[in-house]
């Protein structure tokens, strides 16, 4: 059977991702703000910041300067969209043109900021052992008055092993994060999404969960928030000891059907899967077999009593985290890798409903004859 080219299909659920921002924000009396860097984690910044201001979000979060501009259109003038790579040299004019809130990591950062932004809200981001990003305690000694005459927006550090609740990184960040910033007005941020379920001595003013909106770990009450269906570009029969693709990595060992499917690491599914994951047609598994190429997936589709349209890689029974734990990676690489050839939808009953309610809303305001009568009185 032969079918014609056509791309994958991502499925975005974005009252999903708002109904896990609630579940979290749920768990802290906190703000509860939102990271939405490497365009919401691949999944298109713009439409997941939007929606996640609508859910009650009033704080962001992005890596770069750019990628605020972007959420700065999606979101509107009022909301803090933090930058943790601060000030960069070059960003003074998007910085100002946006509205963005730097993260200043460094002692040149700072100098930066006041001599080119006087005046302009800027947050700190210290380092309590992660040795990544930050100002070290040292430095914060000597910056620590000289920053907190000019009101910080947040002063903030993260958790290295927050994945791993028992981990004494953990404890030993938070006592150094306590020491670095007790006493200050300013509000304090160190918890996200894994900081979040480590319970309330981590959460502070602000918490800034990432990987837990988009169905990642360690949340493991999340909602699926994306679906990826495949389509089917031929199905053929084996004979039993006939090989599957490169290297005759994999031997039919009985007489079988398999389907070639249109994605492969090109598209971000990393050929270390290999036969560590399934294809789904409906509840029913079909496993992949051989490898997986540029633009190719090869799936036993014996048991199934059909030949399929379409096969689904991602959902409710097979999550990012599956997959890259199949790959010996993480979630987060997984959910950012989604490729660009991959065709895109998103799904939100709210948001259709909003609008409804906004057109509603915006008739009755040039027709308020239109009330009844007991209404317009």
């Amino acid at each position: 059977m032969n079918r014609g080219m056509s791309t994958a299909h991502l499925t975005i659920d974005l009252d999903a991702l708002a109904d896990n921002w609630q579940a979290l924000n749920a768990r802290t009396t906190a703000e509860t703000a939102a990271v939405v860097k490497a365009d919401g984690y691949g999944l298109g910044a713009a439409r997941v910041a939007a929606r996640l201001a609508r859910a009650g979000a009033r704080t962001f979060f992005v890596a770069a300067a750019e990628e605020g501009a972007a959420v700065r259109k999606a979101v509107g003038p009022d909301p803090m969209i933090g930058v943790f790579s601060g000030h960069m040299e070059g960003d003074a004019g998007i910085l100002r043109a946006n509205r963005l809130t730097p993260m200043i990591n460094s002692v040149d950062q700072m100098l930066r900021h006041v001599e080119q932004l006087p005046g302009h809200r800027f947050g700190v981001q210290l380092d309590t052992g992660m040795n990544r990003l930050g100002l070290e305690p040292e430095d914060w000694a000597q910056l620590r008055e000289i920053a907190l005459r000019q009101n910080p927006a947040l002063v903030m550090s993260h958790l290295a092993c927050a994945d791993e609740p028992g981990h004494d990184m953990n404890r030993k960040q938070l006592r150094l994060f306590k020491e670095m910033t007790d006493g200050i007005k300013a509000p304090r941020s160190l918890a996200a999404t894994g900081g979040i379920l480590l319970g309330p001595d981590y959460h502070f003013d602000l918490c800034r969960p990432g990987v837990g909106l988009y169905g990642g770990e360690p949340f493991d009450e999340a909602k699926a928030v994306v679906t990826l269906d495949l389509p089917v570009i031929q199905v053929r029969d084996l004979a039993e000891g006939e090989t599957v693709g490169y290297g005759n990595s994999w031997t039919a060992p009985r007489a079988c059907r398999i389907a070639t499917v249109a994605a492969g690491y090109a598209d971000g599914l990393h050929r270390a899967m290999g036969r560590g994951i399934t294809l789904f047609a409906g509840k029913t598994a079909c496993p992949v077999v051989g490898r997986i190429s540029m633009d190719l997936i090869t799936v036993d589709v014996s048991g199934l009593d059909h030949e399929p349209a379409s096969l689904q890689l991602l959902n409710r029974l097979q999550t990012v985290d599956d997959l890259a734990e199949a790959a010996g990676t993480i979630g987060y690489e997984i959910l950012t890798s989604m490729g660009r050839r991959y065709r895109r939808s998103y799904v939100s009953c709210s948001a259709s409903a909003d609008r409804a309610v906004e057109s509603i809303r915006d008739k009755l305001r040039r027709r308020p004859d239109l009330l009844p009568q007991s209404l317009a009185e």
